[in-house]
């Protein structure tokens, strides 16, 4: 746009400085005018002014400016890209997955004990679970490094447009119309899919877990995390997660391994 507003000034004053009606003299731009910044343009044949400038117009700066800003636009590497992912990720899904873990591990005693029971069941209605055990199989975390990987993949290291403009790193979608979202450029069918649009990556990483804590789709995953805690075995229960399936299982376990994601993961 600036482009073509700075022709635009040139042509007008062309326009205006250029011609002479008696002798219909067509004038050129010269270095004179290039360097006027405030003031009046004068006809040096005539000694007649010809035009007064009102505002400042400094055509100089003006494609000075234009050049900086085409130099601002840097390009990143991956490995910068993907540095970023981390630096901003990892911090916020360790912070969560302590939380969650802590509580796993203090309900698990009040069920041992039989305590606190009014708490375990409005956890229960919560996370549609219909006795403690799947309570137990709901609040318990999965490891970081599968977080991280779907995070990824999802976001596309944090640089896709549901990223950007709902930060939905999960890619996780919206059945409510009376919750935030965003509209998705694909359908199914004659369906309009929407996504889930939420105030903060920590809000997005919260509801994630909690997602796959309550969904009916992931049943078999929430009971294998009770018994393990190796992402390899563990994604292959999270088929559901994307269309893909198997393709999409297996493109989990490369990235877990090729980015080192396992290194984050709680021993």
């Amino acid at each position: 746009m600036n482009r073509y507003l700075l022709f635009s000034l040139l042509s007008i004053v062309i326009i205006f400085t250029g011609c002479n009606n008696n002798t219909k003299e067509v004038k050129f731009l010269d270095d004179s005018f290039l360097n006027t910044k405030v003031g009046t343009i004068v006809d040096q044949k005539m000694s007649k002014e010809i035009i007064v400038i009102k505002k400042p117009i400094i055509i100089k700066k003006e494609i000075k400016k234009i050049v900086k800003k085409k130099l601002k636009k840097k390009t990143i590497t991956v490995q910068q890209k993907k540095q970023r992912f981390k630096d901003i990720l990892v911090p916020i899904i360790t912070e969560i997955y302590h939380t969650l873990e802590q509580q796993y591990q203090s309900v698990k005693r009040d069920i041992n004990t039989n305590v606190n029971r009014p708490y375990i069941e409005k956890l229960k209605v919560e996370y549609k679970a219909k006795t403690d055990e799947m309570l137990l199989h709901a609040l318990k975390p999965h490891p970081i490094s599968i977080v991280l990987a779907q995070s990824a993949i999802e976001s596309a290291w944090l640089t896709s447009r549901f990223t950007k403009s709902a930060n939905n790193i999960f890619g996780v979608w919206s059945f409510n119309k009376k919750e935030p979202r965003i509209a998705a450029n694909a359908t199914r069918g004659e369906k309009k899919i929407y996504l889930k649009k939420y105030k903060t990556y920590k809000s997005a990483v919260a509801d994630y877990y909690k997602t796959l804590a309550r969904s009916w789709a992931y049943p078999k995953f929430r009971e294998q995390r009770t018994l393990t805690n190796d992402p390899y075995q563990l994604v292959e229960y999270l088929e559901s997660y994307s269309e893909k399936k198997k393709v999409y299982t297996d493109t989990l376990k490369k990235m877990i391994e090729y980015n080192k994601f396992y290194e984050y993961d709680v021993k």
